[in-house]
């Protein structure tokens, strides 16, 4: 009895070795069981992480015209300004360009965590964001505005204190939010997710205005006739770091020098043109 016991254990450990041989290793699989990609795939591919909804540094569309690149894992496409930086950096990296489109506040842990390779996001290179992850060289370089509605109160603004008692706000997590505190008596509103909610917030007046870049107010106007852009004079007081956009890439990361390298061979008539045409290819509405 024990001894057929045996020959049935040794017969059954066979067997697991069999199939133990036959399994690939992990290095050698181009998925997981989730259906992710491995390194070894990965190595071929450039993912950008980015909100598709900051035009006209990035938005999202229905089709590839423009030059738009698919999102990963979804029927729609990115286009943009920041779409086409990425493109270049891609290229000059010898990967293919893979958006995965995230919400603002998930950029961060999307990088640290591996899921993506880089931000490209209309993103500044603050002291804060710096503790998290590394920047390349900036690759755009913006000024502060602010959005209200045309024939509004603040129609007629140029300066800061023209918006005493104005309902300003501004994104989370952005130092956009930050300069509110310079307008003399204004009336700061709770920080919002996302630019097309603020351009809705504006439109219903629940709030007087919203703290922008020139490029995406430029986006507003186009978008909606009833915005309108105020340039101030004085305006806001910022630093250098607050209104440069760089790409933001994990700590350490040999791909900083890399990217660099990349935006190096962009000429800055070809950047200048890139968001010219990057205003005019916008959605017409968010």
């Amino acid at each position: 009895m024990k001894k057929k016991l045996f020959m049935v254990i040794a017969a059954s450990l066979a067997v697991l070795m069999l199939l133990s041989g036959c399994t690939k290793k992990p290095d050698d699989q181009s998925t997981t069981a989730a259906g992710e990609q491995t390194t070894a795939a990965a190595d071929n591919t450039f993912k950008v992480g980015l909100e598709a909804g900051y035009a006209p540094f990035n938005w999202t569309q229905l089709d590839d015209s423009n030059g738009a690149v698919k999102i990963q894992n979804s029927a729609e496409y990115a286009g943009g300004y920041d779409v086409e930086i990425a493109k270049r950096i891609a290229e000059s990296l010898g990967k293919e360009l893979v958006i995965v489109k995230t919400e603002w506040n998930g950029l961060i842990p999307a990088l640290t965590s591996g899921k993506i390779d880089a931000i490209i996001a209309g993103m500044s290179p603050t002291a804060e964001r710096k503790e998290s992850i590394d920047f390349s060289d900036v690759y755009y370089t913006s000024d502060l505005v602010i959005v209200v509605k045309k024939g509004g109160k603040y129609d007629n603004a140029s300066a800061l204190k023209d918006f005493e008692g104005a309902k300003i706000t501004a994104q989370l997590n952005t130092f956009h939010y930050t300069v509110i505190d310079q307008i003399p008596g204004v009336k700061k509103q709770t920080a919002m997710d996302d630019f097309p909610a603020m351009r809705v917030a504006l439109e219903s007046g629940i709030i007087d205005g919203y703290v922008s870049e020139r490029p995406e107010a430029v986006s507003a106007e186009a978008a909606n006739k009833n915005f309108k852009m105020i340039t101030l004079n004085p305006g806001f007081q910022t630093s250098p770091e607050d209104t440069a956009i760089a790409v933001g890439v994990k700590k350490g990361s040999d791909l900083t020098e890399k990217i660099n390298e990349a935006l190096a061979k962009i000429p800055e008539e070809t950047r200048i043109q890139l968001m010219d045409n990057a205003i005019k290819n916008q959605p017409s509405a968010e």
